[in-house]
């Protein structure tokens, strides 16, 4: 005898399990939701907001990024090693999914880029208190409040164990542990995993990726995200697909200053690996996905970003040449005082020094390579970058000391995929066969940017989230009521 009995269960309620318990009670579905925190919400809490693609609010803005062009930026982004279909109907929905939380109360700052060259697809909800992070939380709150509204029942502190499936096959329930740590048992004929990946698992990230946590990768670790979901998809039957991290590097330890230290470190000057060579042209250094691809492939799995003197003194007097949604003060007056309280709480991700000697001592970085590859650059300076090919505007030469540089590692959001699904969020088999009743959606399912985050079409993550939840929310719906 079961102890609780639904049509849908929904296993986790970050963005994409909240938008499916809201979509398929909305379709007609009864809805249980389970979470195993005290409060739903989940990564999205520390977000700003979705991707969207045509939106109404992009078009007054004249923003006339179309679905057409996104489309095929994404695929050939990842050299078409991703599922089209599910990416046209994740985009195609993303501007009527804007107006569906807009229903519910949710408002929008507008729609904006993340950094320079990306497009202005980041959605960021409006908050009591500007533009910033935990925005999207406003949205989870107004998500939270409509499946209450349409009687969605919520099981907090129950994190769930295990997909039951009938003779036949099918989703029929689902094993959970509640409050109290008893086994319970939900009924059910549909079930969609929203559990938001693994990022807080480092024995799943080894396993799977390679990376060793805080060592050399320094991904966000949400509490509860270690893969619960992908795991009970897999011993369902479903597919197993490559799980990543979803990279972003990670400037070790300097966001624990004030913004002017990081924003001025994030700027395309000088960057070397341990061997005092170049590895790329800094200007890409914006798209942190890259930066951190590109130091994934070094020795150490590290790179150094190098400023002098006169180039800070530049920065702190005429601000700073590239800002970012984050990091989007470029007023960095006071990088010196930042300076003084990286000395003084004993920060280790930078390094200030009074030579490049000392510099490539404290750091680590190979001395002879570090003075010979200085020399070439500002000779580049005054002309032309024939190593990488940067732009003159952002050639800067380090000629006065003291030197400062900020150790650059691997970093992320997470981790993203593993479960496959196809374009109705079904999770399938290896056969590609979907598994009748089971859906995934959000990170556990995040299958679409192949090696590298699409961090040119910033507010991915959380619109893929949001707009497979509902994809999973209103395929689930249509299923139970089939099966009735």
């Amino acid at each position: 005898m079961a102890d609780y009995e639904a049509q849908v269960v929904v296993i986790a309620g970050g963005p994409s399990g909240l938008s499916a318990a809201v979509q398929a009670a909305e379709d007609g579905a009864d809805v249980i939701l389970i979470e195993k925190n005290a409060a739903v919400g989940g990564a999205a809490n520390m977000g700003m907001g979705p991707l969207a693609i045509e939106s109404h609010i992009q078009k007054r803005q004249m923003i006339d990024l179309t679905v057409e062009k996104a489309y095929r930026m994404i695929m050939e982004y990842t050299h078409y090693n991703i599922d089209g279909r599910l990416v046209k109907r994740y985009f195609e929905q993303s501007a009527e999914t804007i107006e569906w939380l807009e229903d519910m109360g949710v408002e929008f700052e507008g729609a904006y880029r993340y950094f320079t060259k990306s497009e202005p697809t980041w959605h960021i909800v409006k908050t009591d208190q500007g533009i910033g992070p935990r925005a999207a939380s406003f949205m989870n709150k107004a998500l939270y409040a409509r499946a209450q509204e349409l009687g969605v029942k919520f099981l907090l502190e129950t994190p769930g164990k295990k997909i039951l499936k009938d003779e036949d096959g099918k989703v029929c329930g689902v094993l959970a542990v509640d409050k109290s740590g008893k086994e319970i048992e939900i009924a059910c004929k549909a079930a969609i995993i929203c559990t938001g990946g693994a990022g807080a698992n480092p024995e799943f990230i080894k396993e799977q990726t390679g990376y060793i946590f805080g060592k050399d990768m320094f991904n966000f670790a949400i509490p509860g995200n270690v893969g619960d979901g992908i795991k009970m998809a897999w011993e369902a039957g479903a597919d197993k697909l490559p799980v990543r991290i979803e990279q972003a590097a990670n400037f070790e330890g300097i966001d624990d200053l004030p913004q002017s230290v990081p924003n001025v470190l994030m700027q395309p000057n000088l960057l070397v690996n341990l061997d005092g060579k170049r590895v790329m042209d800094e200007e890409q250094m914006q798209n942190t996905t890259f930066l951190s691809n590109a130091a994934s492939h070094q020795k150490g799995r590290v790179l150094f970003s190098i400023v002098d003197t006169s180039i800070v003194k530049n920065y702190m007097r005429n601000g700073v040449d590239e800002i970012s949604m984050v990091r989007f003060n470029p007023d960095v007056s006071d990088f010196v005082e930042g300076v003084k309280i990286a000395e003084e709480t004993g920060n280790k991700g930078l390094f200030c020094a009074d030579s490049l000697e000392e510099l490539a001592e404290k750091t680590g970085i190979n001395v002879d390579n570090l003075l010979e590859t200085v020399d070439e650059y500002n000779d580049y300076c005054d002309g032309y970058d024939e190593e990488f090919f940067k732009r003159k505007k952002y050639l800067r030469p380090l000629t006065k000391a003291p030197y400062y540089a900020a150790a650059v590692r691997p970093g992320g959001y997470g981790t993203v995929g593993g479960i496959r699904i196809n374009e109705n969020c079904e999770c399938c088999d290896s056969n590609f066969e979907p598994i009748p009743g089971l859906y995934a959606a959000g990170a556990d399912a995040c299958n679409i940017y192949d090696d590298s985050y699409m961090f040119l079409l910033p507010g991915n993550s959380m619109g893929f989230a949001v707009n497979t939840g509902r994809i999973a929310g209103m395929e689930a719906a249509e299923y139970v009521q089939d099966e009735d």
